[in-house]
């Protein structure tokens, strides 16, 4: 066999070694697509808690959701939420003034850890007894920001026009993002456990998206397993697994669906926030946005104590965005919905997910 022959049959073999080994680590893991996300079971290790100092004054007596806050100093002039005091009742979290006395009239958190994550949390644990019948809407502290889904991307205005009992009306659970973009809805994004992701997360590591999506399946198995090396029975998304979810961690939850865990398990999701999420806030913040609609999404009759019906989960999560913008805002009759995840002149992604500096003050009434 001539020479050059020869290295052609190697190299065919090494391609056909390689393209065998990507098809065989990217093959369906199991043919059950339930997952043990039941409850949050994470170890703490820590022997003290911080103390309950994020009680929300009144909280108990109002009939009126919860507008929970979360913000910071550079969000800027908060007066924007006193219009909305009619219909909230606000409960504003700083996460500037983390384990301080604050004088401000907003409420503190244990740390500045995890964005909006802390706050809500904060809440969930000090508020546990007292969430209101009629729900709560879990926001970021910032008017303007690129991932309010309207026009003008003026979450006063969506806060204004959000239908609080229509949107916990079907599942008890809504994000109030309809637009899918920036989102993990579309078929077309990689799963998160996938070979590409991963590889993204290795030669782009600044790219938060993807690290924190390769990060998620570890995640999810410690916190809803209780144990960093129990991977399997049920916990671990496969490679062809995708959670498909709105972005941006701003959404409406029903009472009864934040009941359905015990206080204990809210502890026990911020303790891990505090002692072992990844120290990048982007990361650690983006895999717990994940975790809300996995927590408190019903799934209806398919819903049970053993596990989470993937399909279903995502089918839910990612309703089309003519039937959300309807249901949650009273933007009915959309006739230009090009896709199932858009509709003209509704919500554009700004260019690298930035509104201009100037935002604010072109658009802020005088």
């Amino acid at each position: 066999m001539r020479r050059r022959t020869r290295k052609s049959l190697v190299h065919l073999a090494l391609f056909g070694g390689i393209l065998v080994f990507l098809l065989y680590i990217n093959r369906p893991q199991s043919s059950s697509k339930t997952f043990a996300w039941t409850r949050i079971r994470y170890k703490s290790k820590s022997g003290t808690l911080p103390p309950a100092r994020g009680v929300c004054a009144g909280l108990a007596t109002s009939a009126k959701p919860a507008l929970v806050v979360s913000r910071v100093a550079a969000d800027g002039d908060p007066s924007w939420l006193d219009a909305l005091a009619d219909s909230y009742h606000l409960c504003i979290y700083s996460a500037d003034e983390a384990t301080t006395t604050t004088t401000s009239g907003y409420l503190p958190v244990p740390a500045n850890r995890g964005h909006e994550a802390m706050a809500y949390l904060t809440f969930l644990i000090d508020n546990y007894a007292d969430f209101p019948a009629a729900g709560a809407v879990f926001v970021h502290g910032s008017r303007w920001a690129w991932h309010n889904d309207a026009p003008d991307y003026d979450n006063a205005a969506l806060l204004a026009a959000l239908n609080v009992s229509r949107a916990l009306a079907p599942w008890g659970y809504h994000n109030m993002r309809c637009d899918w973009s920036a989102s993990t809805c579309p078929p077309s994004t990689p799963p998160q456990g996938s070979l590409e992701t991963s590889v993204q997360a290795a030669l782009v590591p600044w790219d938060a998206r993807a690290v924190s999506d390769a990060a998620l399946p570890r995640a999810l198995a410690l916190l809803f397993g209780g144990h960093e090396k129990k991977a399997s029975s049920g916990l671990l998304l496969g490679r062809t697994d995708a959670v498909r979810a709105q972005c941006c961690a701003q959404f409406v939850v029903a009472r009864h669906r934040v009941w359905q865990h015990s206080r204990d398990e809210y502890v026990a999701l911020r303790q891990w926030l505090l002692e072992t999420a990844p120290r990048d806030d982007r990361i650690a913040g983006r895999i717990l946005s994940y975790v809300w609609h996995i927590l408190f999404m019903s799934q209806g009759e398919s819903e049970s104590a053993t596990g989470v019906d993937l399909e279903r989960l995502n089918s839910l999560a990612c309703p089309r965005a003519d039937e959300c913008y309807c249901r949650l805002y009273g933007r009915c009759g959309l006739d230009r919905c090009t896709s199932p995840g858009s509709c003209y002149g509704q919500y554009q992604l700004p260019r690298d997910y930035k509104l201009p500096e100037d935002w604010a003050a072109r658009h802020s009434e005088p």
